[in-house]
């Protein structure tokens, strides 16, 4: 018997390609940043995927499937409250794709990360480096920009932390896997209605967007002026 009998895929391949990559991006920019100077060639390398990512990301979420899309999962405050307020009192309403709250979350991370990856872009370390953009804006505001990229950073090891919880909260107290999903794109087909349902995971669509998306970014990059932090000079 296939391991899909009795599910239904809901989570299409480029929304889970792009969740574990982002993790991978996440973490691979952090551990580069943590190792020093010497590894910012390779920081910069993880802040082009998690900017690539995150921005495809966002516009999948109005030209991608079903339970990608915004207008889909997006709740505004009286429906998220409501299931806080269910989920308060251990009767949370099942669905297909990101409950209210979840939603919610997802665009937090997904926002933080761009703003996060494209204020790195602009930054400068001080002391030797300097982001691949810096030359468009000069030094004083590359430095307001470098502030804003580390504290950005702090609040999106925030986010995913609570992002974390949240998914082991639903896996140990509701007995609700998000996990394996995200891994298959599948959910057992008696939480999940025929209707909802998804069929093609649109990867051409998908491939033109990742791909003028990643155009782009090579293009302001290789095009950039050059620049010299003044106090290299």
């Amino acid at each position: 018997m296939s391991e899909f009998a009795n599910t239904r895929r809901v989570w299409d391949l480029p929304v889970r390609i792009v969740h574990w990559l982002l993790v991978f991006g996440i973490a691979g920019s952090y551990a580069t940043h943590k190792a020093g100077v010497a590894y910012f060639t390779y920081h910069l390398w993880f802040g082009y995927l998690v900017v690539v990512l995150a921005s495809f990301r966002i516009v999948w979420g109005f030209v991608g499937t079903r339970h990608a899309r915004f207008r889909n999962f997006l709740r505004g405050p009286r429906k998220t409250i409501a299931y806080l307020r269910a989920l308060a009192r251990g009767e949370p309403q099942a669905h297909a794709g990101h409950n209210p709250l979840g939603a919610w979350m997802v665009v937090l991370l997904l926002l933080g990360l761009l703003a996060q990856g494209i204020t790195g872009l602009f930054a400068n370390d001080e002391i030797f480096n300097t982001g691949p953009l810096y030359g468009y804006v000069g030094d004083a505001l590359s430095l307001a920009l470098t502030s804003w990229h580390r504290r950005l950073f702090d609040w999106i090891l925030v986010a995913v932390a609570l992002h974390v919880l949240a998914v082991l909260a639903h896996l140990l107290i509701k007995k609700e896997d998000l996990i394996r999903p995200m891994f298959s794109g599948h959910k057992p087909a008696g939480a999940i209605a025929d209707h909802q349902a998804i069929g093609s995971s649109r990867l051409w669509i998908a491939a033109l967007v990742f791909s003028a998306l990643l155009a782009t970014l090579t293009w302001f990059v290789t095009h950039a002026p050059a620049g010299v932090v003044s106090g290299f000079e």
